[in-house]
């Protein structure tokens, strides 16, 4: 059986270069994103970040696989209470002074299935709340101020 990742594709309006430092600068990430002190894009890196979501503490491991500059992010996402691994990974592509990221989470049926958190529904509304509203918002608020 063929398990499709959840693929997102946004074009923002910033280059390459801005949307990369968005998605790896832990002061910028910290504003759009999750509070990851310390990220640092380098295959190894491990980081960890807790996310409270309906009363339920979910505390993610993550270990980047994957830093091409400007180009290419790809990490492990797991939990530290819960079975399974996934993989993120954040695609740039130049088009102008514009980017299209393609964002790209597989393995997700790793996950307890008997947790809706864990859910395509769940990482759907999650993926589009981040990379539909959250980092655009951001980088047009930072291209203004």
């Amino acid at each position: 059986m063929a398990f499709e990742p959840l693929v997102f594709e946004k074009t923002l309006n910033a280059p390459a270069p801005r949307v990369w430092k968005a998605i790896t600068d832990a002061g910028q990430m910290k504003r759009w994103y999750f509070d990851i002190p310390d990220f640092k894009p380098e295959v190894g890196f491990e980081f960890e970040f807790t996310v409270e979501h309906e009363g339920k503490v979910y505390k993610h491991l993550c270990k980047v696989n994957e830093a091409e500059f400007n180009k290419k992010l790809s990490y492990s996402w797991r939990y530290s209470d819960y079975p399974g691994d996934s993989e993120v990974t954040f695609e740039l592509f130049p088009e102008g002074d514009k980017t299209r990221l393609k964002l790209t989470h597989k393995g997700l049926h790793t996950f307890p299935s008997d947790n809706p958190d864990f859910g395509v529904a769940s990482f759907t509304a999650g993926w589009n709340q981040i990379i539909g509203k959250s980092l655009p918002e951001y980088l047009e608020k930072e291209a203004v101020g």
